[in-house]
């Protein structure tokens, strides 16, 4: 059935193209159509916290960075596809065999990490809905689970006080998988069962995405959203990752100290450049360079769908993510950038004098930090700002929806939203994972080898909730979508030397102005994320990073001055008589 399909929508395409360009743009049309509807709701918790938190941090300053970031990795991936489409080659052999087999294993070794760091904050996610939004005094620290589970268990076994006190995260972690791997190991058999799973994820995710929707037109209706500066928002500013919002610029000025205001400054960049990362590594993942050829193979694509390929990224993938996380960012900016969560108690001469209890511990920290930093007393301001950058949990983020419709409804929409999420995000995670362990160890995809390669992600994924004990966990989503943006150049260089590759495509290389063209794109691509990678590394590692950075550009050298060397050999070498 699926061969008939492919055959009859080649059989639109020739027919199209025979036409001209008027009958090919509308065959586009007509085939990729389903992609719009696929993009707006598959959308990843990693995207929604990103979007969420850049919002919190930003406001409307940086509305241009997430669809600045999908164009940019659909350059790549329609590079991918374009070179998978015109050989009919996995890419990973491709890749070692045409270019650099370092460049290849580091792409699926660094894939495969991905693959881990990306699983821990989805779990984290799920926990954060189920016991904030979804069942609070069943799960949660002090939730009825916990007490439950104490008295059952054994008081002198060391794992004890672990499992009474965990007994929450546990159940969610391993229910979470134990779902999550049937869904995955049944995807080959596609049955009724994974259908109507995957309908229903659709909904509740669909359901999430038109509330942000509705939350924007409802704040638009009443005035309450300021149109010119979220279309400023839009115009590209660099510049703005280096220094804080304008919004926060009353609170700074309040602060008696200046080295309390430098200090203070200094944190807020800090949090911000790693949400701008997150939600830049969020929009075209490293994953999906992997997952998006071997899934145009599986399809059973050929050359002719290279041109509907690229239109169906550039329509069906861009459009209604850019809507989706824009209405994101625009519904957590109005509610809570540079602004204090009402949960807050304030007193204009004693400061903060309440502050909420699952806020209070990272409050506390961020004034203690302070605190050992500058010498200089704590004053009003600063507490204000303290409050305002602690990172909200759940409970707190589907206050977003709040405006549409109401407390509870917001509450358990959010909840369900984030859960379906995690359980896509997951599923998808382990899939890739599959594919990877699959193609490193010389393995056809499916079968026992993909299974077994896909427990690679789902296991590590589960020490997620664990990991970041008494913080925001919806907020573990920052710091490994931060880690999977450094792994991104693996990629986007590679493909740019793949594109060029004269001994893989041939005469189907692009030649005169659609090279440069090519070129071009890639080259602005791949160089914004190897920019943004080594900034990154430098901030986070240092010396060390650096110095492994170098480590394998030189190693990757050397195999390849050695390849040309041999292919030049070859080349030149006569045949003895």
């Amino acid at each position: 059935m699926a061969d008939d399909r492919v055959q009859t929508d080649r059989e639109i395409l020739a027919e199209a193209h025979a036409k001209g360009f008027g009958a090919t743009l509308a065959a586009y049309v007509r085939l990729s159509g389903p992609g719009w509807l696929q993009s707006a709701i598959t959308l990843g918790g990693g995207s929604l916290a990103s979007g969420l938190y850049l919002g919190i941090l930003a406001g409307y300053t940086m509305m241009w960075l997430q669809p600045l970031a999908m164009m940019l990795g659909i350059v790549m991936l329609g590079a991918i596809g374009y070179v998978t489409l015109t050989t009919g080659e996995r890419p990973f052999r491709a890749i070692n065999e045409h270019v650099n087999p370092v460049l290849g294993w580091g792409w699926a070794l660094a894939v495969a990490a991905a693959n881990i760091i990306w699983c821990l904050p989805q779990y984290a996610l799920a926990h954060d809905a189920a016991s904030n939004n979804l069942l609070p005094g069943i799960l949660g620290a002090d939730g009825a689970l916990n007490r439950a589970v104490a008295p059952l268990l054994p008081t002198d076994a060391p794992w004890s006080t672990f499992v009474a006190n965990n007994a929450d995260k546990l159940t969610v972690a391993v229910l979470l998988f134990l779902l999550c791997t049937a869904i995955t190991w049944s995807y080959d058999r596609k049955g009724k069962g994974v259908r109507v799973y995957e309908f229903i994820l659709k909904m509740f995710v669909a359901a999430i995405v038109i509330c942000f929707f509705g939350v924007v037109i409802v704040m638009t209706v009443k005035g309450q959203l300021p149109w010119q500066d979220v279309w400023r928002g839009f115009v590209p500013n660099v510049g703005q990752v280096l220094r804080p919002s304008p919004a926060f610029e009353p609170v700074l000025a309040a602060i008696g100290s200046d080295e309390a205001r430098a200090y203070w400054t200094d944190l807020i960049v800090d949090k911000q450049r790693d949400v701008v990362i997150s939600a830049a590594a969020t929009a075209v993942g490293i994953n999906m360079t992997f997952l998006f050829p071997y899934s145009l193979l599986r399809k059973g694509w050929t050359r002719e769908f290279r041109g509907l390929t690229i239109f169906d990224l550039a329509t069906g993938m861009f459009v209604p993510f850019v809507l989706a996380t824009g209405c994101i960012v625009l519904a957590s900016a109005t509610q809570f950038h540079a602004r204090l969560t009402p949960d807050f108690k304030v007193d204009e001469k004693q400061g903060v004098v309440q502050p909420p209890a699952d806020l209070a511990a990272e409050f506390t920290t961020y004034l203690d930090q302070r605190k050992k930093a500058v010498s200089a007393k704590v004053d009003l301001a600063e507490q204000k700002l303290a409050a305002m950058l602690v990172n909200r949990k759940a409970n707190h983020l589907s206050q977003s929806l709040e405006r549409l419709t109401g407390k509870i409804v917001a509450n358990y929409i959010f909840g369900l939203g984030v859960i379906a999420m995690t359980i896509s995000t997951i599923t998808i995670l382990m899939l890739i994972s599959g594919f990877v362990i699959c193609e490193m160890l010389g393995f056809e995809p499916g079968g026992w080898p993909h299974r077994l390669g896909a427990l690679v992600a789902g296991i590590s994924g589960m020490f997620g909730p664990f990991i970041w004990k008494g913080k925001a966990l919806f907020y573990l989503a920052v710091p490994t979508s931060v880690l999977g943006f450094v792994l991104l150049p693996f990629a986007y260089i590679t493909f740019v030397l793949l594109m060029n590759s004269k001994s893989l495509l041939g005469d189907d290389r692009p030649r005169g102005l659609a090279r440069l063209v090519w070129n071009l794109l890639m080259f602005v691509a791949a160089g914004a994320a190897t920019i943004g990678s080594l900034y990154t590394i430098w901030n986070k590692a240092g010396y060390y990073g650096v110095a492994a950075v170098a480590a394998f550009v030189l190693l990757a050298t050397l195999v390849g001055v050695n390849r040309y060397n041999e292919r030049r050999r070859r080349a030149t070498a006569t045949p003895e008589k």
